[in-house]
């Protein structure tokens, strides 16, 4: 049973579909967060979250709010993007080891480090903005390649041959 509120079912919960390829929004709102477009990857994200059932809808909103947290801290307020942060890392907990391909605990680790030095400089004009993280993949997609998960490397973390077993 889940101690999620009635009105978020699933929330706090790993999704069984955190082996599935990365949708095609994902990768677009990675690419758009990646660029520093924090604006953009909350519209792409929000579409995906506001369609999906599944308790994966929560790896979205986690990401989402984070970015956004980013557009604030853009836009002069530091107290919103650490409150948008903190709660970004928290709908990404039960997401830890990554989903999606998404590497989640890279994500949070670097977004913690962002809240301790927004507190440790007490203000934007001191922030850090090299700390920006990157969403990384565990296992980077390939246009046209049939998707794999990091098991299907070798130790190196490079894909197979075609036809190698």
């Amino acid at each position: 049973m889940s101690d999620a509120p009635p009105h978020r079912p699933g929330r706090g919960q790993r999704s069984g579909r955190c082996g599935d390829p990365p949708p095609p929004r994902l990768r677009r709102g990675i690419e758009q967060f990646n660029r520093g477009e924090f604006f953009e990857q909350h519209e792409t994200l929000e579409l995906e979250w506001l369609e999906e059932r599944d308790p994966v809808r929560y790896l979205y909103q986690g990401i989402l709010q984070i970015g956004i947290g980013f557009e604030h801290l853009r836009r002069g307020n530091p107290r919103g993007a650490r409150r948008l942060w903190r709660r970004g890392i928290s709908y990404l907990e039960p997401f830890r080891g990554g989903c999606m391909e998404v590497d989640v605990d890279r994500l949070v680790a670097d977004t913690e480090r962002c809240v301790a030095e927004l507190e440790r400089v007490g203000g934007l004009e001191r922030f850090d903005r090299s700390l920006i993280p990157r969403l990384e993949w565990l296992a980077e997609p390939v246009e046209g390649e049939p998707h794999r998960s990091p098991a299907s490397r070798d130790a190196r973390g490079a894909r197979p041959e075609p036809g190698a077993t």
